[in-house]
């Protein structure tokens, strides 16, 4: 009996240390895994600057390109203007030279 006991407490204490081993490594994984977690957010928060600046380039870029197209439709808006005003010169030239010329107008 005094065997039966014995045996029973050296399972009792082995199966103690098994599972103090299994809670530390438990442990271990958990401490690794917050450790992973804050390296990888101190490295995405590092990169921040850089995604804002290409943000920042890329809006740049597309407001370059919408203020040439502004400009070039507005330049090709103006020389459309001209050419009516220069095509209709003539005409407003002769109606006010009839206006003068001829006072019942």
């Amino acid at each position: 009996m005094d065997d039966t006991l014995q045996r029973l407490l050296d399972a009792e204490t082995k199966a103690e240390g098994i599972a103090k081993e299994a809670e530390e490594a438990h442990e271990r994984s958990v401490q690794e895994a917050i450790d992973e977690a804050r390296e990888r957010d101190e490295a995405f928060a590092a990169r921040i600057p850089d995604l804002q600046q290409a943000w920042i380039r890329r809006a740049e870029e597309r407001a370059a390109k919408t203020i040439a197209e502004v400009e070039r439709r507005y330049d090709e808006r103006h020389e459309q203007l001209r050419d009516m005003a220069e095509d209709r010169e003539d005409d407003a030239l002769a109606a006010a030279f009839q206006v003068l010329m001829d006072p019942r107008l």
